[in-house]
């Protein structure tokens, strides 16, 4: 628009300077005219008899050529402001790319499923910017486009799909060191597998999941310790086959726990007002059964919080007592994988009494911060 102005006033200008000089006192009267039609009281208001009148002769004596110059003038100055506006603007995209502007992501969610907490946390640690829609799970409308109707599920720009919540941590985060990679091809070394459980269920695995898809050279500098690189790995992988199923069976290990769990389900869900009813009611009774077939099937203890307590202490002790988290002076994929499933039993039973019985207080809050606050954003 700003060009368009600039052309507009350069033809003004080269018409005023090209025009004979009797048609320009005529063009300029008019200018002045209405210019004074418009603004007399204040263009003109100097109190000064005859001032307007003197002007316009002085326009009609040859001042017409000035009038064009000052287009001409107007003119340039339009086009640098347009060519500074454009800089500007240039150097505004360019900061919000360096500071982490980056592809658009909307992740697909339940707000208290664990796999989702995972990613968040990720997400958060490292400043990464994302929107949430949260699925509601009986109808699961809002994924209705997907073949894969788990959750998490992230959108990368609205075209890239990402599932499973370690590939979509363990891609993100190989994008973010090597950034030569897009991440169309870093999605390829992670590829779907089916295969059917000891349940005769069809289920779709990803491999290499917990790898990062470094170089060499990348590898060294974010592994740089002997051993860190297993040890990561190992947990992230014990937080998703371990972990998260001491999850149900210790919210709903009572009807009244049971029923705790889904009243705040159902508060942070995303339910209808009838769907909301049947779910804490049916849902908690139902899940208070299921629990109990979780409990026999991973060999829990019929008092499952000794697992919880015994997981969570296993955990602490992995990190030590020199370390932060176990990821040094900060968290790495394992410590927000853990945070991240722990987190959603906050405001239930279980995790006040996690609290309570283990040694995991002083990591959790240090991790709470770490999140809150990005601590991982460059």
């Amino acid at each position: 628009m700003a060009a368009g102005c600039y052309r507009s006033l350069c033809k003004v200008g080269r018409s005023f300077l090209e025009t004979p000089a009797t048609a320009r006192s005529g063009t300029a009267s008019f200018l002045l005219g209405n210019a004074a039609t418009h603004s007399s009281r204040r263009g003109f208001g100097s109190g000064v008899p005859g001032f307007r009148s003197r002007l316009v002769s002085s326009v009609r004596a040859g001042g017409g050529r000035v009038l064009g110059c000052a287009f001409l003038l107007g003119g340039g100055l339009g086009l640098y402001q347009t060519l500074k506006l454009s800089l500007q603007q240039h150097l505004a995209q360019e900061d919000s790319k360096v500071s982490g502007g980056g592809p658009k992501m909307t992740l697909y969610q339940y707000k208290t499923c664990p796999f989702c907490s995972k990613v968040r946390a990720f997400l958060d640690f490292y400043g990464l910017p994302y929107e949430i829609v949260e699925v509601n799970p009986v109808m699961r409308q809002e994924i209705k486009w997907s073949s894969y109707r788990k959750v998490p599920i992230l959108m990368v720009d609205g075209e890239l799909q990402l599932n499973d919540s370690s590939v979509i941590i363990s891609s993100l985060r190989t994008l973010m060191i090597s950034k030569e990679k897009s991440l169309s091809d870093i999605i390829r070394c992670y590829p779907e597998m089916k295969a059917v459980n000891d349940r005769g269920k069809e289920v779709t695995e990803y491999n290499n999941k917990y790898w990062l898809m470094l170089s060499e050279a990348q590898n060294a500098a974010v592994y740089p310790a002997k051993g860190v690189q297993k040890e990561e790995m190992k947990w992230r992988q014990w937080a998703d086959d371990w972990l998260v199923h001491l999850i149900s069976p210790n919210v709903y290990r009572t009807t009244g726990e049971a029923l705790a769990s889904f009243d705040y389900i159902v508060r942070e869900g995303k339910f209808g007002t009838v769907e909301g009813f049947f779910a804490k009611y049916v849902g908690a009774a139902a899940m208070f059964i299921i629990s109990k077939r979780l409990k026999n099937r991973h060999n829990l203890q019929d008092d499952v919080r000794q697992d919880l307590y015994r997981a969570v202490d296993d955990w602490v002790a992995a990190i030590g007592k020199n370390r932060k988290f176990m990821g040094g002076d900060q968290p790495n994929l394992a410590d927000l994988a853990v945070f991240g499933v722990l987190r959603v039993m906050e405001g239930l039973q279980a995790f006040d009494d996690m609290m309570e019985n283990t040694k995991v207080k002083h990591w959790y809050r240090r991790m709470e911060r770490a999140t809150l606050h990005h601590e991982g954003r460059s």
